[in-house]
Order: structure tokens, then C-alpha cells, then sequence
């Protein structure tokens, strides 16, 4: 198993055992509602764009506010963006890896290296624990090419 499947392992263990101890277990299952009308979308770049790498991203939120990782406050959460790859299960911790990159400390921007050709990109919220949202708060995916 690679480390990042061990670590989302063992959050995933460490969270369902968090399940049965009141607030603690909040955020299990897509459990942490999301507020009515939230969103979260891209500000750059826009779908179809043509760039060059290393391509920086914008994530846009309304209705919520963004805190990091483990920090469990009402209407909150952080930004998890998905490269090349489908949405993750929305019921379960969201992976860290190559194509599901985690921004826990609160981050609305990053920098991608990214190869030549074209791109996909999503973005998803999670809570406190990394579990998405209920219901789910998703962008629209977007198609870059990088030349």
C-alpha cells in the first residue's frame, strides 16, 4: 500500500472510532450539513483556457467561510482540488494524493506544475475531518490546456 493510501487508511480508522463520541464524530459520512445557497467555484482560470505552467488556481467560496484542517466551526470547511481524476466518494475522508490535493492550512490559491496537454480540474469542500459536505459543495469541472 503507498503512504498516501495508508494515511487515508488510517484517517479513515481513526475517524470511524471517533463515530459514537458525540460532536467528535460530526463530520462522519457526509454528516456536516452545508449552509443553503453556499458555492465554491474557480475565480482563475477559466474553463478552455490555454496556458503555461506552472498555472496558478483561485478558489472562490460563497455562503461559508474557509478554516483549516481539524478545525470545527459552523459553516466552515477547506478546500480539496481534484486533478485529472472523478469526484471521490462523498462519504469518506477525500484522499491525498497526485490528483486529490488538500489545502487544510486554508489556502484559496495555489501554483500547479503541470505537464503539457489538457487538464481537468474540480474543486470539493470538505469539514473538519476532510468528508464532504451534505449536501456536497462541488464546482463545475473545468477543462485547461497547457502548453
Amino acid at each position: 500500500m503507498s503512504t498516501s493510501g495508508l494515511r487515508s487508511a488510517l484517517t479513515a480508522l481513526v475517524l470511524s472510532g471517533l463515530a459514537g463520541l458525540g460532536t467528535a464524530g460530526a463530520g462522519l459520512a457526509g454528516e456536516t450539513p452545508s449552509p443553503e445557497g453556499a458555492k465554491v467555484y474557480f475565480i482563475a482560470p477559466q474553463d478552455g483556457a490555454t496556458l503555461g505552467s506552472p498555472v496558478t488556481v483561485t478558489f472562490g467560496l460563497t455562503g461559508m467561510g474557509v478554516a483549516p484542517a481539524g478545525v470545527e466551526k459552523a459553516n466552515t470547511g477547506h478546500h480539496h482540488l481534484i486533478v485529472d481524476a472523478p469526484l471521490p466518494p462523498l462519504d469518506a475522508p477525500i484522499a491525498s494524493d497526485e490528483h486529490y490535493r488538500h489545502f487544510g492550512g486554508g489556502q484559496t490559491e495555489t501554483t500547479l506544475e503541470l505537464a503539457p496537454g489538457r487538464h481537468t480540474l474540480q474543486l470539493i469542500l470538505g469539514d473538519w475531518s476532510h468528508i464532504p459536505f451534505d449536501p456536497p459543495l462541488v464546482s463545475e469541472q473545468i477543462t485547461i490546456t497547457v502548453e
